[in-house]
């Protein structure tokens, strides 16, 4: 864990504690339908834990997986998190995510707009 802080225009970083992927247990996203950056990370102890922004916590908890997949390959839960974001061959999980969601709820609202546009005979 970084400790993150700005003095006048430099940015210090300190390493507070420091983890093994090999201790973990199970991340806890907490809420896999609500964007919230809280989650859980289980140790030996649980660790209370906020990121950045929802986003950076589903980035987070893929990169683990991924590392977790290439060197340990243990059982590695990821719970209350939606799958859908999490899982690489899905189209939410590119980089350009945001941009993604946009065109998807952009194509639904003008889909709607078409059908509700049209007359049925």
């Amino acid at each position: 864990m970084v400790k993150h802080w700005q003095v006048d225009r430099e940015e210090k970083y300190e390493i507070v504690e420091k983890w093994f992927l090999k201790d973990l247990e199970m991340i806890d996203g907490k809420e896999a339908d609500t964007d919230n950056p809280y989650f859980d990370m289980h140790f030996h102890k649980v660790y209370n834990m906020e990121a950045y922004s929802c986003a950076s916590k589903y980035t987070f908890a893929r990169t683990l997986n991924k590392l977790n997949a290439m060197y340990l390959k243990k059982d590695f839960k990821i719970v209350n998190f939606d799958d859908t974001y999490l899982n690489d061959d899905s189209i939410w999980s590119s980089s350009n995510r945001d941009f993604l969601v946009v065109m998807r709820v952009c194509f639904y609202a003008s889909s709607i707009l078409c059908l509700s546009l049209c007359r049925l005979s």
